[in-house]
């Protein structure tokens, strides 16, 4: 049961707060503090809505009213993308936690937005079940916030990413339409283009309250590998043998640490005999590199990229599989002369997430353009997640390439007035 939060108006509120307390009652509404900050960003009000029809009813009043809201679900990503042009209103998906049906015949389940993700998964499990993803800090990140991020994590290898894995959604538009697309069922297709609307989307285009997710079973039977390549050509190799072969592997990455060390995770699953044959056929693939030993640590690695002082920059960038190594090498040549350490933690995909550690932030002023520069003329991109203060302004997202003008039309659709996260997504959306 949530508990509810102190009521305390802020001044000049009168008017917002009256109304907003109509609608939720005095037990959920607040007035923001330091800790509800956005991306420097003070908010005014915090309100935590107990039904969707709550929430789509503070979104309308907010709407109506000229007020702009950020959703927030665990908050562990809300420093993700440009500063809002305006906070007023945070909308906390808190107390839309539950878990609404778990169809494990038909292997899908329904859930609320603000279902902390570790919850899910240890529900789930006790049918032999999971979603396939392992997004960063699932304990406290929740089902929206992960979809809004799009964070699916090091399973997206073999399961596909959050779109291929959401099969429903409902989500308050800023309007107070409450609108649902997909079903309950794998099969059922009607109304897809909702759900892979919203996920990646930044809550810029309503507020997700629920959702359906088709699952897979836990697997029996996992090993896990490492192994400390040559060099970043060597490492590149090994992923692209093993992304080519015929082996059931559950997660593929490369971890850099500077120019100092390269190395490749793979892990499989099977039978004992199938593991047993399939570690033979890896082995031989990396019959260059040096194995190591290799446990759940491994796969934190892209967590354990984040720092709780927040003196890094950390960005996620994309580029084709064949490119790694070429990438890794470019970010070697850029950092070494201005004296910047980095470390990568890479999936198979191309999709990567990188730190860097500058000692001087000045220096960040010219390597971050130049680093996006790089990737966007490999065709790849760069978004950069966090950087420590005093780092010279730079826009999160990069380009939005020939997408940007249909981006800004569906916007525009969904968001008329710009209340949802104003200035937050690619191009300011």
């Amino acid at each position: 049961m949530a508990v509810p939060i102190s009521a305390s108006k802020p001044a000049g509120a009168d008017s917002v707060w009256d109304g907003l307390q109509a609608i939720v009652g005095k037990d959920y509404l607040r007035a923001a503090g330091t800790g509800d900050m956005v991306a420097g960003i003070q908010p005014k009000i915090v309100l935590e809505p107990g039904t969707e029809t709550e929430l789509a009813a503070a979104l309308r009043f907010a709407n109506e009213a000229g007020i702009t809201v950020i959703p927030r679900g665990g908050g562990t990503k809300l420093g993700w993308g440009n500063q809002p042009a305006r906070a007023d209103l945070i909308v906390s998906t808190a107390r839309l936690n539950r878990i609404i049906e778990h169809a494990s015949a038909d292997l899908t389940v329904g859930v609320e937005a603000g279902c902390p993700i570790q919850k899910l998964q240890n529900v789930l499990a006790e049918s032999g079940q999971q979603i396939a993803v392992d997004p960063l800090w699932p304990e406290q990140a929740t089902v929206g916030g992960v979809l809004s991020t799009n964070d699916s994590g090091t399973l997206r290898i073999r399961y596909g990413g959050l779109r291929d894995l959401i099969i429903g959604a409902t989500i308050a538009l800023p309007d107070g339409t409450v609108a649902s697309s997909g079903g309950k069922v794998v099969k059922n297709v009607a109304g897809f283009d909702l759900p892979k609307l919203v996920t990646g989307a930044l809550g810029t285009l309503g507020v997700i309250t629920r959702a359906v997710f088709r699952l897979h079973p836990l697997p029996r039977n996992l090993r896990s590998f490492s192994f400390v390549a040559r060099d970043l050509e060597d490492a590149n190799r090994i992923l692209l043998a093993v992304l080519n072969s015929k082996l059931a592997y559950t997660g593929l990455q490369a971890r850099f640490l500077g120019d100092k060390e390269a190395a490749v995770d793979v892990s499989l699953e099977g039978t004992d005999a199938g593991l047993a044959a399939q570690t033979e056929v890896l082995r031989n693939m990396a019959a260059t590199a040096s194995e190591t030993g290799s446990g759940p640590t491994a796969w934190q690695a892209r967590q354990e990229l984040w720092s709780p002082a927040g003196t890094e920059v950390l960005a996620k960038f994309s580029v084709l599989p064949g490119s790694i190594s070429e990438v890794a090498g470019r970010i070697q040549r850029l950092t070494n002369p201005v004296g910047v350490q980095w470390q990568a933690v890479v999936q198979a995909t191309g999709l990567g997430w990188l730190r860097l550690d500058p000692g001087d932030v000045r220096h960040l002023s010219d390597l971050l353009p130049a680093l996006r520069s790089e990737l966007e003329k490999m065709g790849g991109s760069m978004v950069v997640l966090r950087r420590p203060e005093g780092t010279a302004p730079i826009d999160a997202w990069g380009s939005g390439g020939d997408a940007f003008p249909l981006m800004l039309r569906v916007k525009q659709q969904f968001d008329p007035r710009g209340t949802l996260n104003p200035g937050r997504f690619i191009g300011g959306i």
